[in-house]
């Protein structure tokens, strides 16, 4: 995907903030329906990811949203649906950080994203598991997903989650039959 000058500023001058703030480890408390998580995020590793993130938590986009895809044994998904399924609007995709030496295990929070590997936007999942394969050295596209923080509080909630009874809904599967809702996504120190 070719950026317009102005989006790779952007981005650039996002990634830039979140470096020169010193901000090494910023946490996000995801309150949901099922209790809260706390995201350690890793600026250092995954700066333009982070920064990204920390827009979409500033701008409210996740208050409101619901975890819209749930596998037990694999992730729970989240941050661009609505409870009747229609998504919100994104900012445009930021590039892959994948090779940040950050692993996709439990616990580990990084970006969904298309077939296209410069296509994250503002969907994350966290992984419930162990899953190497979506690390870049290991995935079959040579990708990868980005990782780019971890759970330190709340895997407990997660657990409770990705346990949750699912099914179809429209086109989508592994819907939680009852919404997992983010009521607010707030910035800690």
């Amino acid at each position: 995907m070719t950026r317009t000058l102005p989006q790779r500023l952007a981005l650039g001058a996002l990634a830039a903030l979140a470096l020169a703030s010193g901000v090494q480890a910023q946490n996000v408390r995801l309150s949901t329906t099922q209790g809260d998580i706390v995201l350690e995020l890793n600026a250092a590793k995954a700066p333009k990811t982070v920064a990204n993130f920390v827009q979409y938590v500033k701008d409210g986009h996740y208050n409101g949203v619901i975890f819209h895809r749930v596998i037990d044994n694999f992730m729970i998904q989240g941050g661009g649906m609505l409870p009747d399924m229609s998504e919100k609007s994104t900012r445009a995709p930021i590039p892959l950080e994948s090779r940040n030496g950050l692993n996709n295990q439990r616990g580990t929070v990084a970006m969904a994203r298309t077939m296209n590997p410069n296509s994250a936007t503002a969907q994350f999942f966290i992984n419930v598991k162990d899953n190497g394969f979506l690390d870049a050295a290991n995935s079959q596209d040579g990708n990868g997903y980005a990782v780019f923080g971890k759970v330190v509080q709340g895997m407990d909630v997660v657990d409770k989650i990705r346990k949750v009874p699912t099914g179809q809904r429209g086109m989508h599967g592994n819907v939680p039959l009852e919404p997992i809702v983010i009521k607010q996504a707030t910035l800690e120190k």
